[in-house]
């Protein structure tokens, strides 16, 4: 049973945790600052971040330090603006957790017109990662770990004629298309790292069932029905292991995938998902959409 315990000390080490004023990136940074890493929390809200900084430091375990960072994944100009910034501050990183995220809100764009949950979960933290690829290869052996879900499997490829609201709204297929971009991102990403020699690991993690703000559009009354199916309905600290271990372990390989250890991978402890599609392992889905992200957010990693 892996926890928090069992990871490595961090001094020394710089991360970054997109959405980490609340739920599983809120534990994620609050375990990586008191491991000793110093720790940006990026989010859209200075106040909130602030706040979270705030419970984070009242703890009183951190052996860290802590950063505000304002970014919005849902313009790429403010993923710009957070990434040149950072690089201002910072001469390298070692640990990216791209953990934010948006599931089924009403049917709405981001500011550059893609649907919402695309935009957030996937192409945002495409373009943060491209523009933070010269800050990890300086690191020694850095890892990016990229938040998907169980939804992923629900997905039957991505239809590129569909990312910008163009056919009617679903909101769960769109989600789900969302998740499987991330993992099909986390294995290109592995697959063109492996192919320059680069020591950088990309892996994914999915957090099992967890209550946190991100069921924020499903009403309280719809969320207890679908909670009560489940056994376990994890809290974030326990939802976040996942991610700390793509983020931490020794043993963790370049495209590894995971998830709670629990039956059908609902809740538990950290091991290597067996959440597994065609359209998963798909390498020719997973190079255009590749492609597609590069010419859409203009941010280009091997050049």
């Amino acid at each position: 049973m892996w926890t928090t315990k069992n990871m490595p000390d961090l001094s020394g080490k710089i991360a970054v945790v997109t959405g980490a004023n609340t739920g599983i990136g809120f534990e994620t940074a609050k375990a990586l600052y008191e491991a000793g890493a110093t720790v940006t929390i990026a989010a859209r809200d200075e106040r909130k971040i602030k706040e979270a900084i705030e419970r984070i430091k009242t703890a009183g375990k951190g052996r860290g330090s802590l950063e505000v960072g304002i970014l919005n994944l849902a313009s790429l100009t403010s993923v710009k603006h957070f990434a040149n910034r950072f690089i201002s501050q910072h001469k390298s990183l070692d640990l990216l957790i791209n953990n934010a995220g948006v599931m089924i809100p009403p049917a709405s764009k981001t500011e550059d017109g893609f649907e919402l949950q695309f935009g957030v979960n996937f192409l945002g933290h495409f373009a943060l990662t491209g523009l933070f690829f010269t800050l990890l290869k300086r690191a020694d052996h850095a890892r990016v770990v990229t938040l998907s879900s169980g939804a992923a499997t629900l997905a039957e490829g991505i239809d590129f004629e569909n990312l910008r609201l163009e056919k009617p709204y679903d909101e769960w297929r769109e989600y789900a298309v969302s998740k499987l971009a991330d993992i099909l991102f986390t294995k290109e990403f592995d697959r063109r790292l492996q192919a320059n020699g680069s020591n950088i690991l990309s892996v994914a993690a999915h957090p099992g069932v967890t209550r946190t703000d991100l069921q924020r559009h499903i009403p309280a009354d719809d969320l207890d029905v679908q909670f009560a199916r489940f056994d376990t309905v994890m809290d974030p600290w326990q939802g976040a292991l996942p991610s700390l271990f793509a983020a931490t372990d020794a043993s963790v390989k370049g495209s590894d995938f995971y998830g709670p250890d629990g039956e059908n991978e609902y809740a538990g402890y950290p091991a290597l998902s067996k959440h597994s599609t065609g359209y998963m392992h798909d390498k020719v889905l997973a190079t255009n959409l590749w492609e597609y992200a590069e010419k859409e957010t203009g941010v280009h990693y091997f050049q």
